[in-house]
């Protein structure tokens, strides 16, 4: 009775994963809400994950330049990956084909150890198979399918409603500012994101094959990794190897696919008191890493 009750919960399960499949985007619709930025013709573009999204003002950029109002976007979000920017530059080649690109990473982009619900990349899900999902998945991470079900079915609902085309421009240019003060995070290599590190998966592969399709749907990509709460971390192993790798697996698909890396794990000037939580200015800190992205960009 129990197996023949769990083997008819299977197949449901599959069976509503190969429905995700079938009305899945890879537009999601935290990214959607925020490409009705694009109107702007903005020649900047600022994507990626919630350190931009939380981290860089685009309206103190374009100023920073010289350029009019419009001209930078932040169209980043929390959780984003590199194949959901993909996915919106093949749906907006025009308003990608004149802008740099700077698309900000996190380990989860890359790490095969981290199954959280939160932030598994839903993008990589999609290019799996069912079977590959329930393996992976079952039965201590079934979060993770659920909101890869519920996530596509919102990504599908606001694809046919034209949310991305006809929503409502986000305000402040897609720029959210936090408050708050973080207390010091010492072991950085301690964070979940790093948990059972391994970069030689399907998800790093999916990320880096969607920046070396970026370069050539844009002007120019600029890949960064972001700075974590500023802190002493000559004793932290974990996180220096783990910042290292990740580095070196953009750097090798740089110099192979025509992109740039910058590392912005070190921001002169940016203390504790610049931080909501171990990975995520506020808004003190976000100026201050604004002027330092923009001093070390090429244009």
């Amino acid at each position: 009775m129990l197996a023949g009750t769990v083997l008819l919960w299977l197949i449901g399960l599959a069976g509503l994963l190969a429905l995700a499949d079938l009305v899945h985007v890879d537009i999601p619709i935290e990214l959607a809400r925020k490409l009705p930025l694009l109107q702007s013709q903005p020649q900047l573009i600022f994507a990626g994950e919630s350190r931009t999204e939380f981290g860089v003002d685009p309206f103190l950029a374009a100023d920073i330049l010289g350029k009019r109002p419009g001209y930078a976007v932040n169209i980043a979000y929390e959780a984003g990956e590199p194949l959901a920017v993909l996915g919106a530059a093949r749906a907006f080649p025009d308003a990608f084909r004149d802008a740099h690109v700077v698309l900000s990473v996190a380990p989860f982009v890359f790490n095969e150890g981290v199954r959280s619900a939160a932030v598994y990349p839903i993008d990589v899900v999609a290019r799996q198979s069912v079977a590959q999902r329930l393996a992976d998945f079952l039965p201590l991470r079934i979060g993770t399918l659920i909101r890869y079900i519920r996530t596509s079915f919102a990504a599908r609902l606001a694809d046919v409603q034209g949310v991305a085309i006809h929503g409502s421009v986000p305000p402040q240019g897609g720029v959210m500012a936090l408050t708050g003060r973080a207390p010091d995070y010492p072991m950085l290599g301690r964070h979940p994101h790093y948990q059972n590190w391994d970069v030689s998966g399907p998800r790093a592969r999916g990320a880096v094959e969607a920046m070396c399709e970026l370069v050539r749907l844009t002007r120019k990509l600029t890949v960064v990794e972001p700075p974590w709460i500023p802190g002493d971390r000559s004793t932290d192993v974990a996180w220096l190897s783990h910042e290292a790798e990740t580095l070196q697996l953009l750097r090798h698909a740089a110099e192979r696919c025509g992109f740039a890396v910058l590392d912005m794990h070190m921001v002169d000037g940016l203390t504790v008191a610049d931080y909501s939580d171990e990975m995520h200015m506020n808004k003190d800190g976000m100026p201050l890493y604004t002027r330092s992205l923009l001093s070390r960009l090429a244009p």
